[in-house]
């Protein structure tokens, strides 16, 4: 790059000084100027004076040559110059796309790592919710546990959905593929991660389920099968000379037959002087003997809670029977003017017999399953308050003025026992 320049550094002094690349010396230097020089004017050369006004032409050649040698070398540099530009540029641009393509994949990867931190942050805080409302609040579990079933279900959804759209990924990414294929591999534990959980929340689901009691009650009484051993005894908290009652409890019967005895009171003189009563999947109220029935249909399922209340006064014999807060059946003229008798027995889940001996009673009429929440009151409760017992997400601390849940005394015998 620096040759012509040094020449022409070394050739400006001789030319100025007459003393031009030896010729003093008689050389020859032909083959410097590509043959351009005449071989007569090389004999002409000897005898004169080196440089002589006429040859100044020669120089001018050698100029030119010089510079046009210049003139290339600084092309070829400013072409040079080009190429290692528009390569530069080129591999700038794919550094570009590349670092692009690697921001991309950085995003999808912080963005699956933020979904999953956010699901596992909800799941262990439902976890903890659940195990609290498995004690205290049973009747939340199922729909909180289906909310989260359908929860998990959807995200493994979007995230199976979200690596086929992965996987068909434009091949002109090829240079995020190892990235790629790790994003890959984290959706895919995240997914059997959630398919565990949704396994272990069904399993939690059916133990919970199996434990649930209703309304929010703590306790309850098992009846754990069909025997005249097995009854349960209470003692009202006043007498029951009633003209007036309402009677509501929480029951989920194993199997209702024909007759399966609820509540029962009874005298000696008349052992049936009232009942609340299942008979398959109907609800049945007596009052003062059989003769004064009020019957609901279709309103009882074996093997799930329900809310029953009967309701009855002796004025214009007006008796109703509510299932699940709704009425279910309304009848006038049960036992009208009838007064209860005072000084009988309460019995759950069984009847007292005519003879008044336990062992005399009937096992085919006995109840089989859970009650709890069983109240009574000396008068008719109104729609409202009815309803509002009833809800399966309130609370167990309503209690009746002649028998009152967890207050008045019941007594299991035989194998009844209280569960919780």
């Amino acid at each position: 790059m620096y040759g012509p320049g040094a020449m022409l550094a070394l050739c400006l002094p001789c030319f100025l000084s007459g003393n031009v690349f030896g010729y003093e010396y008689g050389e020859d230097y032909s083959d410097s100027y590509y043959n351009e020089i005449s071989n007569g004017e090389r004999l002409q050369r000897a005898t004169q004076i080196p440089c002589p006004p006429q040859d100044l032409s020669r120089w001018d050649k050698l100029f030119i040559m010089l510079e046009d040698y210049q003139m290339k070398q600084d092309m070829l540099l400013q072409q040079n110059e080009d190429m290692v530009k528009a390569e530069m540029d080129s591999i700038r641009r794919e550094l570009h796309k590349h670092n692009n393509n690697n921001v991309c994949v950085q995003a999808s990867e912080n963005t699956c790592k933020c979904i999953s931190e956010h699901m596992n942050r909800n799941l262990n805080q439902a976890m903890d919710q659940l195990r609290e409302a498995a004690d205290m609040y049973q009747a939340h579990n199922n729909e909180t546990l289906q909310q989260l079933i359908q929860y998990s279900r959807n995200q493994a959804t979007h995230l199976t959905m979200a690596m086929k759209s992965f996987s068909t990924y434009p091949k002109e990414q090829e240079a995020s593929n190892a990235d790629g294929g790790k994003l890959e591999r984290a959706l895919m534990a995240t997914v059997a991660d959630l398919q565990r959980v949704h396994a272990q929340l069904a399993l939690f689901q059916r133990a919970t389920a199996h434990r649930f009691l209703p309304s929010g009650c703590e306790m309850a009484l098992l009846f754990p099968m069909r025997s005249k051993h097995i009854f349960v005894e209470v003692t009202p908290s006043m007498s029951m000379s009633l003209q007036s009652f309402t009677i509501c409890l929480w029951a989920k019967v194993t199997q209702s037959l024909n007759k399966t005895v609820l509540f029962s009171y009874g005298t000696k003189k008349n052992p049936q002087e009232l009942q609340l009563l299942l008979a398959r999947n109907s609800l049945l109220l007596t009052v003062g003997g059989e003769t004064h029935l009020v019957e609901a249909h279709s309103v009882v399922t074996d093997g799930q809670w329900g809310h029953f209340c009967a309701a009855w006064s002796s004025e214009q014999g007006l008796a109703t029977l509510w299932v699940n807060g709704e009425n279910a059946a309304k009848v006038p003229g049960v036992a009208e003017g009838h007064v209860l008798p005072g000084n009988g027995f309460i019995l759950l889940g069984q009847e007292r017999s005519r003879s008044g001996i336990y062992r005399d009673m009937d096992s085919s009429v006995a109840f089989t399953g859970k009650m709890t929440g069983v109240n009574m009151w000396n008068h008719m409760l109104d729609a409202g308050r009815i309803k509002e017992y009833a809800d399966q997400d309130g609370y167990c601390d309503s209690r009746g003025n002649v028998i009152g849940w967890g207050v008045s005394e019941i007594i299991p015998h035989g194998g009844a026992q209280y569960i919780n």
